[in-house]
């Protein structure tokens, strides 16, 4: 079996659309760089004829497309984990179906790779998304660089390369609560970035709500550190510091003053402050306690229905 030099991963959900343009430019790029490469697609469960193109795919080129069907929808990162069990390319790279990162950017990867990084991002240069997006994105990125060590200036961008041994330490990982390029980040020597062209989604709606993007950013958070709960801790003993303060104070009051009918307001509303401070509390130690309990489960993270692949070359 030949070496190949990369393998592309894209995950696929509901983009019938975008696939034919995707894969005519996608080919065009790689038949271009004059060296072996594989396309792995994941079929994240998709309700269209998304399926149906894809095996259209692997007929045309069985030698280098290779298909794996899920048999429901997993998301986005899991489907990656998937491919990246199977790849046998020396560099990896990840690639959304929308088209939204060029596939025409790739050589722009491989050639920071070249340099000798061990991974690279794509930073979108002139990001074509909604403001509200755009917002929710910085605010992610502000709560990460706060919490977690882990340097990325745009960790929304799928478009980005692995060698070998980053993407054989993630799949070894095991984790359930998947974010690969903070994984990749951890596990490279010398992680790099580039940027990178962003266009507009051309057909189809973005399969990441802002619920989404939420959940991902407790995925990432809590999957990498710690900081969370013991800055919580920290501010639960300040807040009882201070209501310990104004218990005296009221009580002292009550002692010079007599009984006040405004104390009454004042208590209520520290009451339902504090009331809200443990709830957030009580809810971020649910998210840790939920992520022990998926790795106690040892549930597989997916099904395949098929996998079409032709590896006799």
């Amino acid at each position: 079996m030949k070496t190949i030099y990369v393998s592309v991963v894209i995950p696929v959900f509901n983009e019938e659309p975008n696939l034919e343009p995707l894969f005519t430019r996608l080919v065009k790029v790689l038949d271009g760089l004059a060296k072996p490469f594989e396309i792995i697609f994941i079929n994240d469960g998709s309700t269209d004829r998304s399926m149906k193109i894809l095996r259209e795919f692997h007929q045309l080129r069985p030698q280098q497309v290779r298909v794996i069907d899920f048999n429901g929808n997993f998301g986005q990162h899991t489907a990656i984990m998937a491919a990246f069990e199977r790849v046998r390319g020396e560099i990896i790279v990840t690639l959304d179906a929308d088209l939204q990162n060029p596939p025409e950017e790739i050589p722009k990867l491989l050639k920071k790779m070249d340099e000798g990084f061990d991974s690279v991002g794509g930073v979108r240069e002139q990001r074509r998304d909604s403001p509200g997006r755009r917002f929710a994105s910085r605010l992610i990125n502000w709560a990460r660089e706060l919490t977690t060590d882990i340097k990325m200036s745009d960790q929304g961008c799928m478009l980005r390369a692995y060698r070998r041994h980053v993407v054989d330490a993630i799949v070894r990982t095991n984790e359930r609560s998947l974010f690969i390029p903070a994984l990749a980040y951890k596990f490279a020597a010398r992680p790099g970035e580039v940027e990178v062209e962003h266009h507009a989604r051309a057909a189809g709606d973005s399969k990441y709500s802002y619920y989404k993007l939420i959940r991902l950013n407790f995925d990432l958070v809590t999957g990498f550190t710690t900081v969370p709960l013991q800055l919580f801790t920290l501010f639960s003993m300040v807040c009882a510091a201070g209501s310990f303060v104004l218990v005296i104070i009221l009580a002292g009051r009550r002692l010079l003053i007599g009984p006040e009918e405004g104390g009454t307001f004042t208590l209520l509303g520290i009451l339902f402050f504090l009331i809200s401070v443990a709830m957030i509390g009580i809810g971020l130690i649910g998210e840790y306690i939920g992520r022990m309990y998926q790795l106690v489960q040892q549930r597989p993270r997916y099904v395949t229905r098929e996998i079409l692949e032709r590896l006799d070359d």
